[in-house]
C-alpha cells in the first residue's frame, strides 16, 4: 500500500533535509538536479514529513530513469522538484533543468477549458449556445459548447479519422481544416448523438481553440499570454509554432529514437502548448485564488458531468477527476502525444501540485498521481493506469484467498508483460465501428 510507508524511511528523509540545503542543488555534470524545502528553520514539521515520503516515492520509483521533471508543491512552495536527464535521453543536448518547457500533451487542454471559462465569465460567450453561433458551417446539430468541453459531444477523434477520409499526409494540419473537413465530410465520418455519454475526442479542443479566436480575435496563443501568461510570470510556457522549431524540446521512443514532426503537430488546443513544473504552480495557485474566475464558474469546471454509469472516474470542463466515496474529489489531467508523457494533479482540498513530465514516452510518469494519497484518502494505490481517455467504473479490490491471486496482483502481472509496440503518434486506421463482417485493426493514436 503506497499509503504505508517505512518509518525508517520517514527517518532518513528527516535526517537527509535536516541540514539546510540551496534552493537549487545541480550537480557539476548537469545529468541531476533536485530541490527540497530548505531547512527546518523555514520548513514546518509536517512539511518536512511530506517531503520524506515524495523523495522516497521518487527515488523508489523513477530512480535514475527518470527523463523529465517532477514537481510537489503545497501552498505554492515548492515541497521537492527533481529534473533528470538531457533533452536527448540518450544523453545528447542540454541537460534538463527547472526552466526545460515540455510539451503537455492533453494537459494543454485546461488552458483551452479555462480560457473559454474565462470568455464565459466576461459574458462574451455562453457555454451553453450551439457550436454553430461561433463556428459558421459546423454541421452537427444541438451540440453546445459545453458538450465540447466535456466531451459529450459526439464528436470522435480528427486524428483518428481524417487520414482515412482522404487527407493528405504530407500537408500539414491546421485547427481551422479540422473544422473545414468536418462541414465537407460530415456524412462520413460517424458522429454520435450529442450529450448520450462521454467520448473522450480531440476534436472537441481544436474546435474549442478555434472559439476562442473566433471570439477573442487574436491567435489562441497571444490570448493565452495576455489573458494568464505575462500576469502570472509563466515566461516558459507557449503555444507552439513553427516559429519555435529551434527552441522546442523533441520527444523521443521509448527505445531512444526521436519522434518525427508529422502532419497533425501543428494543431493545439487540444495539445500543443509547452511549460515546466514550475509555471503549472503558478497556473493552479491562479486557478484556486480566484484571481481570475468567479467560484460559481471554478464549481461549473470542476462538476461530474458523465453520470450515466456509477463509478470514480469522471469529467468537468477540460477536467478530468475521481469523484470519491469518501466525499474527496481528485482533480488532475494527463497527457500524451508522441513521446510526451504528462500529468496535472490538484488536490483542492489540500492545496497541493503534482506535475510530472517526461518526453521518453515513459507510461511511468503516470504513477506520480499515487502521491495524492500522502495528504489526504485519494485511494490511487488501487488505480495505476486512466490515461486512455475513459470515464469508468471505480476498480474493485478483492481478498485474495489463499492460493489465489488477487485482482490487483493479476493487473500488475499483466501490466509487466504488456509490451507498447509500434507507432504511437498517428494513425491510417478508421475510428469507427467496424462493420460485422469485417476485422478492421487500429492503433493509438499517441495522444490523450
Amino acid at each position: 500500500m503506497l499509503r504505508v510507508i517505512p518509518f525508517s524511511l520517514f527517518a532518513l528523509g528527516c535526517a537527509q533535509w535536516g541540514d539546510k540545503q540551496p534552493s537549487l542543488l545541480t550537480p557539476s555534470n548537469g545529468q541531476v538536479a533536485v530541490s527540497a524545502a530548505a531547512s527546518h528553520s523555514n520548513t514546518s514539521d509536517s512539511n518536512s514529513y511530506y517531503i520524506s515520503l515524495v523523495k522516497g516515492f521518487i527515488d523508489t520509483t523513477f530512480g535514475e530513469k527518470l527523463n523529465g521533471s517532477i514537481l510537489v508543491a503545497k501552498d505554492g512552495n515548492v515541497l521537492y522538484e527533481k529534473y533528470s536527464g538531457f533533452e536527448n535521453p540518450r544523453g545528447y543536448g542540454d541537460s534538463i533543468t527547472a526552466t526545460t518547457p515540455f510539451h503537455l500533451a492533453s494537459v494543454s487542454k485546461t488552458f483551452t477549458a479555462m480560457s473559454i471559462l474565462k470568455l464565459w465569465d466576461e459574458g462574451r460567450l455562453q457555454i451553453d449556445s450551439l457550436v454553430s453561433a461561433y463556428l459558421p458551417g459546423f454541421p452537427c446539430q444541438g451540440v453546445t459548447v459545453r458538450m465540447l468541453l466535456n466531451h459529450r459531444s459526439g464528436l470522435p477523434k480528427y486524428d483518428h479519422y481524417m487520414a482515412s477520409l482522404g487527407w493528405n499526409r504530407k500537408k500539414i494540419m491546421t485547427n481551422q481544416d479540422v473544422l473545414d473537413f468536418l462541414i465537407a465530410n460530415r456524412k462520413k465520418i460517424p458522429v454520435g448523438r450529442p450529450d448520450r455519454g462521454f467520448s473522450y475526442s480531440n476534436t472537441n479542443f481544436a474546435l474549442l481553440a478555434l472559439i476562442v479566436e473566433k471570439v477573442s480575435g487574436e491567435f489562441y496563443g497571444d490570448y493565452l499570454k495576455h489573458t494568464f501568461l505575462d500576469s502570472l510570470g509563466m515566461h516558459d510556457t507557449y503555444v507552439y509554432t513553427r516559429a519555435d522549431s529551434a527552441r522546442s524540446l523533441p520527444s523521443y521512443y521509448y527505445n531512444g529514437r526521436q519522434y518525427a514532426f508529422d502532419f497533425l503537430d501543428l494543431v493545439y488546443g487540444d495539445k500543443n502548448i509547452y511549460s515546466t513544473p514550475r509555471d503549472l504552480v503558478k497556473w493552479d495557485q491562479a486557478l484556486s485564488s480566484n484571481r481570475f474566475f468567479k467560484q460559481s464558474t471554478l464549481d461549473a469546471a470542476y462538476t461530474p458531468y458523465s453520470n450515466e454509469k456509477p463509478g470514480t472516474h469522471n469529467y468537468g470542463l477540460g477536467w478530468r477527476m475521481y469523484v470519491l466515496k469518501n466525499g474527496k474529489k481528485l482533480i488532475y489531467h494527463t497527457g500524451w502525444w508522441h513521446g510526451n508523457r504528462t500529468i496535472f494533479v490538484r488536490l483542492l482540498d489540500e492545496h497541493v501540485t503534482i506535475v510530472a513530465l517526461c518526453n521518453n514516452d515513459s507510461r511511468n510518469i503516470y504513477t506520480a498521481k499515487e502521491m495524492a494519497d500522502y495528504f489526504g484518502d485519494y485511494m490511487q494505490g488501487i488505480d495505476r493506469g486512466d490515461e486512455d481517455g475513459r470515464v469508468a467504473a471505480a476498480p474493485v479490490v478483492r481478498k485474495a484467498k489463499r492460493g489465489t491471486v488477487s485482482r490487483k496482483q493479476a493487473l500488475a502481472k499483466n501490466t509487466v508483460k504488456k509490451k507498447t509496440t509500434g507507432k504511437r503518434s498517428t494513425t491510417t486506421a478508421y475510428a469507427g465501428k467496424a462493420s460485422k463482417s469485417t476485422k478492421s485493426k487500429t492503433t493509438k493514436s499517441g495522444k490523450k
